[in-house]
């Protein structure tokens, strides 16, 4: 199964904080990372990747 374009994104080198964070956000896609890692579907990915723009 082919991972959703977000998850193979390359963060930036720093957070800005700013709200919502931006996609390539290290915080977001550190968070996607270890749910990935953890064994999440894609659908679950997509969720935690909204969840973690929102903080």
């Amino acid at each position: 199964m082919k991972t959703p374009k977000f998850a193979r994104l390359k963060p930036k080198k720093k957070c800005c904080r700013s709200k919502p964070r931006c996609k390539r956000c290290p915080v977001v896609l550190h968070k996607v990372h270890k749910a990935q890692q953890a064994g999440a579907s894609d659908k679950d990915l997509v969720r935690v990747f909204k969840s973690a723009r929102k903080h």
